[in-house]
């Protein structure tokens, strides 16, 4: 089956959410299907042509956003000066509303990938009745105990990189919460330090890929490079702006919320995130969930298998 053809945006603008920011959307597809809404990674990764092609341009009205502070979406978070205050997760949902009315629709379909699935679930938890339903890949849910197998726990893994990224903090910071640590480095006034915050953070997160290739061609960009760096390090030093609670994760607590809201969850059998069990937990505490292991992928759609399994669910809640 594969990806759907590429499609280009008949519909786009730039939608003023308020605190100064203006975010980033297009549509794509058929203007009457039913609407699906694609939420990127990161946090900060930006959205990519390629979201529009796992969904049917017949079929699907296709909504695509950048979130606050990246891609297209202004201020960026690379520069120095963007309040970042105001990029939180409950500023990210009610964007996600205000577009929604913005573009008339009543319920959408949420497609989302990595810190985009924990945007999905916590979305779908607070406003189930604008949800028809839920595909999401590489998952995540946000929890304080993924940050710490994703930063200190992969250390035993990959102990040479591990050695490098603590060595880019000082000595005192590099056994507590790193992801703090680093957003501290991030938001120095000297923009040499905050440099060499954002190498040190995108060397790590390359070297946890466990695949190759072991090269990302985005983290060389530096303007992508700070403005990534500074939006995950931010989220993952807060506990993901998701409350109390969240040591264990506030998602998977309330996944019960979930039922009613059929979905899809195409995990690949090589993503580190399952060490700690998130996606079967998940898939056990929500009611009529799906989950499908993909052998030999990675974090995300990563092979032709995992893309095969992302276009059977969304073609499968086309009509629903």
């Amino acid at each position: 089956m594969g990806l759907y053809p590429e499609t280009e945006p008949y519909d786009q603008g730039r939608l003023d959410v308020g605190d100064g920011n203006t975010v980033y959307w297009e549509t794509c597809g058929n203007p009457k299907g039913t609407p699906a809404l694609m939420l990127h990674g990161g946090p900060g990764s930006g959205c990519s042509p390629r979201y529009r092609r796992y969904c049917d341009p017949a079929a699907y009205r296709i909504v695509l956003l950048d979130q606050r502070g990246c891609g297209r979406s202004t201020p960026h978070a690379s520069a120095h000066d963007t309040d970042m205050s105001v990029n939180t997760t409950a500023h990210v949902m009610a964007d996600l509303e205000l577009l929604r009315r913005h573009l008339g629709i009543e319920r959408w379909l949420v497609w989302g990938v990595s810190w985009g699935s924990v945007l999905a679930l916590r979305y779908a938890q607070t406003h189930p009745d604008a949800v028809r339903a839920l595909v999401l890949t590489g998952v995540a849910t946000g929890s304080n105990a993924e940050v710490n197998l994703l930063t200190h726990g992969l250390g035993k893994i990959f102990p040479q990189a591990y050695e490098r990224f603590l060595a880019g903090l000082p000595e005192p910071e590099r056994h507590g919460n790193l992801a703090a640590a680093y957003n501290r480095l991030m938001e120095s006034p000297d923009p040499a330090v905050r440099e060499r915050a954002a190498r040190a953070w995108t060397d790590w997160e390359t070297a946890i890929v466990p695949a190759p290739p072991r090269s990302v061609e985005r983290y060389e960009d530096p303007v992508f490079r700070m403005g990534f760096a500074r939006t995950v390090t931010h989220y993952w030093g807060n506990d993901h702006f998701l409350g109390e609670g969240n040591d264990e994760g506030v998602v998977l607590r309330d996944a019960h919320l979930l039922k009613g809201i059929p979905g899809t969850v195409v995990q690949g059998s090589l993503d580190l995130g399952n060490l700690i069990g998130t996606p079967w937990r998940l898939h056990h505490a929500w009611p009529g969930s799906e989950l499908v292991v993909i052998d030999e992928a990675g974090h995300g759609p990563s092979t032709p298998a995992a893309v095969n399994a992302l276009t059977a669910a969304t073609d499968k809640y086309a009509t629903l």
